[in-house]
Parts: structure tokens; C-alpha cells; sequence
């Protein structure tokens, strides 16, 4: 796109490669959760897997932010894609050799072999997703990187949308065979790709003295954190939020199921992907403004204010309205973070800073979905039903499991809400506002020295 300024070129193929690897990684892992349920018709086992799915994410981002950091980028991105390849064969052999049966036990040691290798293949992917908005910083000029960020966005959307539907159809079609027969012609496709297009990035010398170390120095990331006004805060306010998102992860699936199908609930959500995709382009074309820290702030109140809202009466059209909001705008609250970073930290640090943000965000959704799920059936579905809510403001609000759940997105857009207008006004706020208006940039393509790789 015109607007958007600095090496367009890398930066395309980077987007379309990493929007091939996404989609595919995304697939195998929507198609495992399929198939192991399909398989075993365990709720639970579906459970710990998607538990451990995000206790992997949550404990490996600050070592591959360390990676992406002490390495070419272009490299680690390639890395990431050929071990994933090489994870993906292991567990086709796996699925080709064991007996037919093997996988219809829990318990049984084939089906979590097959489970562990394809979960740390999807996960090694997860370096690409910290190695990209570093490239952002490298390729692109700096009062365009906003943009560049909201077609960021949009490739994850797109990998969302695309996903949702190759994921069904080729686990109807044969299991996990043909997923897995895609996912390693379609990463070997990435993996030459990707070695045709000369990325440039910072000459080593330009990392300055790290001391030479390549560990992974968790102290030294919390220490630059520590040096930026404010940043400490917005990760923060980013955790925070991705605590009360821990709601959506435990309840959004039953209450939209408590209103229509699971046909139409899967069909709906596919709609909804485009929103993603939508936010993204707009980011696009429009940029965040001058001040993506208020930017930030503002999309939350928004995003809180629609969680209040959506559950007020008991109707799909009202939650699709207010999901379809949400869906456009969380690029811009991901798209503001990511370019806050970007001008604030320390190029050769934003490897280790991108991942110790993915951390301590990701290791938030899933302690909420743990603990709001219990609560939410054993406190607030009976106050709904036949309790004392029920009784006191169930004549217009309406009774019943689904006004149980109802309730406690209310709740949680009200937490949001305050939460937000909190930071909105707190001294951290108008510190990293300062800070990014007011400090140097960090160096983009025209402005640094560049090395192909």
C-alpha cells in the first residue's frame, strides 16, 4: 500500500509467508482439538490439551523472544518453520503406525505422543509471531508502522477465517492424515520461499554490548522495561485485560450455543472472523493517530462497553452485533501495542520484550477460564435460575442458564470499564504518552544501515 513506507517489498513476502505458515499451523491445531474429541468424546481431554496448549505458550515466549533477538530473524523464522516440519513427520508416522483403535483411549500413550509433537510443532511457530513486528521495526519507517502493524492483523484474521473451514472439512474427510499431508507440503512451500527473499536487517555490530551473551536474560528485559516510562503498566493493562478475556475463553462457546445451534454458531463465528480482517485493513489505510498509547485506551473502553452491553437481553442478533464490534477492533488495540513497542524498546531488545509480553498476556486468559468456569456454574447459573437474582432482576433481565452467563459478562465489562477509565487517567498513562511523542524514534530502513540475509 502507498502509505505504507520503507522496504514494502520483504515486507509482503514476509506477510504472505507468514499468513501460509499461520494458516497452516492454526489448521493442524484446530484439527487436533477436532479429532481428539471426535476420537475419545472426552471434554476433558480436549481440556488439558488446550490447558497445556497455553501453559507452553505462556513459558516459551520470553526464550524465543531471546532467540529472535540474538539471531537473524529471517533465520529464526525459518528455523521455527523447519522444526515444525520435522515435528509434523514424526507425528505422521506416528498416526500411520500405530493400530487402528489406538487412539480412541485418553489415556492411551500413541494418541498423547501424537498430541505432544504436533502441540510443540504448532508452538514452535509461535517465533515467527515475535520475530515479524521486529521486522516491522527493521523494514518499515516509522510514522508507517501502524499500518504495517494492522496488515499484521489481518493475516491473523485471515488465517482465523480460512482455518475455521479447512480444519472440519479434512478431519471429516480422513482424521488427521490430510492435515498433515498439507501441513508439510504447504511449510516445505514456506521454508524455499522464504529463502529466495532477501530480508535486511541491523548489522550484529548494530546490538551493541549485550556482553555477547545469547542467553536468554530475563533480568536485563525487565530492567529495559523498567528504563521506559510506563511500560511496566501497559504490559500490565495488557495481562489484566487478558484475565477478564479468560471469560470469553470458558463461557462465549455456551452461551452462544444456548441461543442457536452449533451449525449457526459455527457459521456465525466464521462471519465474524471477517471483522478481524475489516480492523486490520482500516488500520491499514487510516494509521492510529498520533498517540497510540491514548489509541490503546480508548479501543478497551469501546471493547468493555460491548461486553456490557451484548448480554443484556437474550439475543443472537444483539450478541452478533456487539461480537462483530469486538472483532474489529481488538487490531487496533493488538496493532497500538505492538507499535508502542516498536518506538519505545530498544530494537535489539524487542525480541526479548515482544516475548516476555506474549508471557505474561498469554498466562492470563487461561487462569480465569479455570476459575470463572466453576463459579459460573455453581454460583451464578442457580442465582439466575431459581436464586435471588432471579427474584430481584430477573423480571427484566430475564431467567435461566443462559442469564446466568449473561451476568457475568456484565460484570466483566463493568471490571473493564473501570479498569480502563483507571488507566486512562493514571500517571503511567501520560508517562508512556510523553515518552512515545517525545523520544527518539528507533531507527527504521531509512534511517539505519541494512545487510541482507
Amino acid at each position: 500500500m502507498v502509505a505504507i513506507q520503507g522496504n514494502r517489498r520483504a515486507f509482503f513476502h514476509l506477510l504472505v509467508n507468514t499468513l501460509l505458515v499461520s494458516v497452516i499451523n492454526y489448521t493442524v491445531w484446530f484439527a487436533l482439538t477436532f479429532y481428539v474429541y471426535l476420537q475419545t468424546r472426552s471434554v476433558f481431554a480436549t481440556g488439558v490439551v488446550s490447558a497445556v496448549f497455553l501453559v507452553f505458550t505462556a513459558l516459551t515466549g520470553i526464550w524465543f523472544g531471546s532467540l529472535v533477538d540474538h539471531r537473524s530473524k529471517k533465520t529464526m523464522m525459518q528455523v521455527s518453520a523447519i522444526v515444525s516440519t520435522v515435528l509434523y513427520a514424526a507425528a505422521f508416522a506416528v498416526y500411520q503406525l500405530v493400530p487402528d483403535g489406538s487412539f480412541t483411549d485418553p489415556g492411551s500413550l500413541a494418541l498423547w505422543a501424537l498430541i505432544v509433537l504436533l502441540m510443540l510443532g504448532v508452538i514452535a511457530g509461535n517465533i515467527r509471531t515475535i520475530a515479524l513486528p521486529t521486522l516491522v521495526t527493521a523494514l518499515i519507517a516509522e510514522d508507517s508502522r501502524d499500518r504495517a502493524n494492522g496488515l499484521v492483523g489481518t493475516t491473523s484474521g485471515t488465517s482465523f477465517l480460512v482455518t475455521s473451514v479447512i480444519s472440519g472439512v479434512l478431519v471429516g474427510l480422513d482424521g488427521m492424515f490430510w492435515v498433515l499431508i498439507l501441513a508439510l507440503g504447504v511449510l516445505t512451500v514456506a521454508v524455499l520461499h522464504l529463502a529466495l527473499v532477501p530480508v535486511p536487517e541491523r548489522p550484529a555490530a548494530a546490538e551493541t554490548s549485550e556482553a555477547g551473551s545469547r542467553r536468554v536474560d530475563l533480568r536485563g528485559t525487565v530492567r529495559v522495561i523498567g528504563e521506559v516510562p510506563g511500560l511496566s503498566a501497559l504490559i500490565l493493562f495488557s495481562a489484566f485485560n487478558n484475565l477478564l478475556g479468560g471469560v470469553f475463553m470458558a463461557l462465549l462457546d455456551a452461551y452462544g450455543l444456548s441461543l442457536v445451534s452449533v451449525q449457526a454458531w459455527g457459521l456465525l463465528w466464521g462471519v465474524l472472523s471477517t471483522g478481524f480482517i475489516i480492523g486490520g485493513l482500516l488500520i491499514a489505510r487510516t494509521g492510529l493517530g498520533g498517540n497510540p498509547v491514548r489509541s490503546l485506551l480508548a479501543v478497551n473502553l469501546v471493547l468493555w462497553a460491548v461486553t456490557l452491553l451484548f448480554p443484556m437481553r437474550s439475543s443472537v442478533l444483539l450478541l452478533a452485533a456487539g461480537l462483530y464490534v469486538y472483532m474489529l477492533l481488538v487490531p487496533y488495540a493488538e496493532a497500538a501495542e505492538q507499535t508502542i513497542l516498536q518506538k519505545v524498546v530498544p530494537y535489539e531488545r524487542q525480541g526479548r520484550v515482544f516475548g516476555f509480553a506474549q508471557s505474561v498476556e498469554q498466562a492470563a486468559s487461561p487462569l480465569t477460564a479455570f476459575l470463572i468456569s466453576p463459579v459460573a456454574q455453581f454460583v451464578f447459573i442457580p442465582f439466575m435460575t431459581d436464586g435471588a437474582g432471579a427474584r430481584t432482576i430477573g423480571t427484566w433481565f430475564g431467567t435461566g442458564a443462559d442469564r446466568g452467563l449473561a451476568l457475568v459478562f456484565v460484570l466483566t465489562g463493568v471490571v473493564g470499564l473501570v479498569a480502563t477509565t483507571v488507566a486512562l487517567r493514571s500517571r503511567p498513562y501520560r508517562r508512556l504518552s510523553r515518552r512515545y511523542a517525545d523520544g527518539p524514534a528507533v531507527p527504521g530502513p531509512a534511517e539505519a544501515t541494512s545487510t541482507a540475509v
